[in-house]
């Protein structure tokens, strides 16, 4: 894990507004948060509190309009896009909530967690990858392509990914949102299982199972913390 001391990832007074043609929307006003080491950060709110504004400042792929953003001890809020691009290659994943767009259709599992590593810049051994997937219940689907696993079994799959090589942070998008309850659950023990060896994960959901594992919340109102 990456093991630069303090939270895995820090917004200080944030500030973010979409523009249209007619009209400024803000989006989150002087939001301040961290995001710890080796715990489940719960992001909540109403539609339209900003859950997914903030999440897309943490995950390297915006930047704030006032503000700053730390991710993996690393400032986010003063780089462009190709700046982003290389942090978050290295220290962040994104789980996005469908299971199959996390994934690459022509790959096997194992090659799916070989490429995420080696996009990470991390060196992983054939056993690492085969002990990953077996500790998230994959371990006789590592030649299976995506077509051929269940949702649960894709989201799991693209929780290894998100995970090989140490990132600072995992974000995910409402993550069990297509699942039904058996598959969530597995999902869920999964990332809590990871958040006690270290991972640090930062999720927006509805859900009552996330909150439920959930070490700390955020929670969103109109663009503030409430």
């Amino acid at each position: 894990m990456t093991d630069v001391p303090g939270p895995a990832a820090a917004c200080r007074d944030v500030v973010k507004t979409y523009r249209t043609a007619t009209e400024s929307v803000p989006a989150l006003t002087d939001v301040t948060v961290d995001v710890p080491r080796a715990k489940v950060t719960c992001v909540v709110g109403p539609s339209g509190s900003g859950k997914s504004s903030l999440l897309r400042l943490l995950a390297c792929v915006d930047s704030p309009d006032a503000g700053t953003v730390h991710v993996g001890g690393h400032r986010v809020d003063d780089l462009g896009a190709r700046g982003r691009r290389r942090l978050r290659r290295r220290h962040v994943s994104y789980l996005f909530q469908r299971p199959g767009h996390n994934l690459l259709p022509y790959l096997t599992a194992t090659e799916q967690v070989r490429l995420a590593a080696d996009l990470r810049g991390a060196h992983v051994t054939d056993d690492e990858v085969r002990a990953l997937l077996e500790r998230l219940g994959l371990g006789d689907r590592g030649g299976h392509r995506p077509a051929q696993l269940s949702g649960g079994e894709q989201q799991r799959l693209a929780v290894a990914c998100g995970v090989v090589g140490g990132p600072a942070l995992v974000v995910a998008d409402e993550p069990t949102a297509e699942l039904d309850t058996a598959a969530a659950v597995r999902v869920l023990e999964a990332m809590e299982a990871l958040a006690a060896d270290g991972v640090a994960f930062v999720v927006s959901s509805h859900d009552p199972r996330v909150m439920a594992i959930a070490d700390g919340f955020v929670r969103l109102e109109q663009g503030r913390l409430a």
